[in-house]
């Protein structure tokens, strides 16, 4: 061969590489490629993003105002179902993974192709759920002392939440009721801090085991039938002062530390995926603001790994009234460390307000990487670029028979005997037949209507049909 026809040659190779190049970069994206590290994946999908996708990352709205095409328009991370939002009356299981599908499919047709990922109150039981299963609040999984049972409550929720074709649960609530008043203590498992820590077990349940020497703080959930889990209110929701919601928790460090922060040291140790922050405030700085708890000490000093969201409107509150100076909001909950923010409704008021804050470097680029890529690392983990599709394939465990079983057996467990006579000798219980109809029942107060639900339904909307109930009407004397 002549060194003419040689050069010719090469020269044609080198045109013939640079041609077909894109065409091959088009073809391979390492971010999409499972065989990756971890790492590797993130790297390559941040590098490739814009401001405007970044941000949508970091937005949740609601399903009542989500369509494909927002969600494309907009590149929107996350969707929730608020307020027991459902696609439709006595929604069935297929209509729910139908109806995800959907939304999914809008955002599987972006440039990048990230997935949204749908989240959705199943607190006891997929309580939000037509014909799901529901099971008893954390005060009765408290009083059962029964971490394993807890647990298993949490692998039969999971799979009741995956038939529908959701990945994502706000729950467990791990908050510490230290007041009675509080209104909400029946989200708490115990006034005591270890019941608590003990009851973290639902979240393994939730999730899955981590694999052995799994790095501390990493979120980690095992695809197919788990879902990620989210543990909240961050922190200190259950002790505020006089036991009113959403109010100031008076406390100093050592006790705030030692009562209300143990269960997320458990929570974070196995592989909690997201943490949600309190509407309360600690010591009168509101838990959405503060960045000495939210970053300096849950994501540095924990080691936390996942992502931080925002209750709803949460961010909006940070001021009184609500929404008085919202980009001294945005600015101050996405500063403390808040990386996915519940919208849910006007969610173009704030992506246009973070966007401006961040090009004239109020919110510097930096906290919004951060923001990302703890977002998609919860993403990657549990496998929503691999499957980011559901399919009908659990619908059948929805309110199935074992799971009812499992419910019944969280009832009888979750019983508490509060008084049985002063003298163990002899006992007040149980009563004699000829004495139990002339018993009367009083209240301090002027009405009270208990019921207890022993096992039931979801009927949707927190609307339960149960199997036995116990009404009991108090008197005044």
């Amino acid at each position: 061969m002549k060194m003419g026809s040689f050069r010719i040659s090469l020269l044609s190779l080198l045109l013939l590489l640079c041609y077909y190049a894109p065409i091959g970069e088009a073809k391979y994206l390492k971010y999409k490629d499972p065989n990756q590290p971890l790492n590797a994946r993130l790297r390559d999908l941040m590098q490739r993003m814009t401001l405007e996708e970044k941000i949508g990352q970091m937005v949740q709205i609601d399903l009542t105002v989500a369509t494909p095409e927002i969600l494309k328009k907009y590149f929107i991370g996350s969707l929730l179902s608020g307020g027991g939002v459902v696609p439709a009356p006595r929604a069935s299981a297929e209509t729910w993974v139908n109806t995800m599908n959907g939304l999914q499919n809008g955002s599987l047709s972006t440039r990048l192709g990230i997935p949204m990922i749908y989240g959705i109150d199943a607190v006891h039981g997929h309580n939000n759920v037509y014909n799901a299963t529901i099971f008893p609040h954390n005060v009765g999984l408290g009083a059962t002392r029964d971490p394993l049972l807890v647990r298993r409550i949490g692998e039969a929720t999971a799979l009741e939440v995956r038939a529908t074709g959701i990945p994502y649960v706000f729950a467990p609530c791990i908050a510490v009721c230290r007041d009675p008043r509080w209104g909400r203590c029946y989200e708490s498992y115990s006034e005591d801090h270890k019941v608590v820590q003990a009851m973290t077990e639902i979240i393994p349940g939730l999730q899955g085991d981590i694999p052995a020497g799994f790095p501390k703080g990493v979120p980690f959930v095992d695809y197919g039938t788990k879902v990620a889990a989210c543990a909240k209110h961050f922190v200190g929701d259950g002790g505020t002062q006089k036991g009113i919601n959403e109010n100031n928790t008076i406390i100093d460090y050592h006790g705030l530390l030692s009562i209300h922060m143990p269960a997320y040291y458990d929570s974070v140790i196995k592989g909690v995926s997201t943490i949600m922050v309190s509407y309360s405030s600690w010591n009168g700085k509101k838990m959405h603001a503060n960045y000495d708890l939210v970053t300096k000490f849950l994501k540095n000093y924990l080691k936390f790994r996942g992502f931080v969201i925002s209750d709803w409107q949460g961010i909006d509150r940070i001021t009184n009234p609500p929404h008085a100076n919202y980009s001294y909001s945005v600015q101050a909950g996405v500063h403390a460390g808040i990386d996915m923010v519940m919208v849910p409704y006007n969610y173009t008021e704030f992506i246009d307000d973070l966007t401006y804050q961040v090009k004239n470097n109020i919110i510097p680029m930096s906290r919004i990487d951060d923001a990302v890529r703890r977002i998609l690392r919860v993403k990657f983990t549990m496998g929503l670029f691999e499957h980011p599709l559901a399919d009908l394939s659990l619908a059948h465990l929805v309110g199935c028979k074992m799971h009812r079983e499992l419910a019944r057996e969280a009832v009888r467990k979750s019983l508490v005997l509060l008084k049985n006579g002063q003298s163990t000798d002899k006992p007040l219980l149980p009563l004699p037949k000829k004495t139990s109809k002339s018993i009367l029942v009083l209240d301090p107060t002027p009405i009270t209507w208990v019921t207890n639900v022993v096992v039931g339904r979801s009927l949707g909307k927190d609307r339960v049909e149960t199997t036995s109930q116990v009404e009991l009407r108090s008197l005044m004397p």
